[in-house]
């Protein structure tokens, strides 16, 4: 199964430069790395990262995230994926830009 991570350009650009990151300032906070289902992503994008520009948006495999990888409660009582562990470079499959458009963040088409 596929899962996304939202990374601003600079968390994007750590994370080739050094193979491996804790996540963005709300990941090391929390403790985990914070995912969205395709399902989700969307209302992540808008609600944690309205109107910024210049994002990326990373697709992961959960298979390779092993017992890492928890299923937990959190917005609207949905499962959220959350990673315990840093997030490698090699657990990425993709990662492709997450332009602004009109005010709305534009998927790569088939994600959502």
């Amino acid at each position: 199964m596929l899962i996304f991570k939202i990374f601003r350009a600079d968390e994007w650009a750590e994370l080739r430069a050094k193979g491996e990151t804790s996540g963005a300032p709300i990941d090391v906070a929390d403790g985990y790395v914070h995912f969205s289902t395709a399902e989700q992503a969307a209302e992540t994008a808008a609600k944690h990262f309205a109107g910024v520009e210049g994002l990326f948006l990373l697709g992961v495999e959960t298979d390779r995230l092993d017992d890492d990888l928890k299923w937990e409660i959190s917005r609207g009582d949905a499962l959220f994926p959350h990673l315990y562990r840093n997030l490698k470079l090699s657990d990425v499959a993709w990662a492709q830009p997450l332009p602004l458009v009109d005010g709305v963040h534009e998927f790569p088409a088939g994600v959502l």
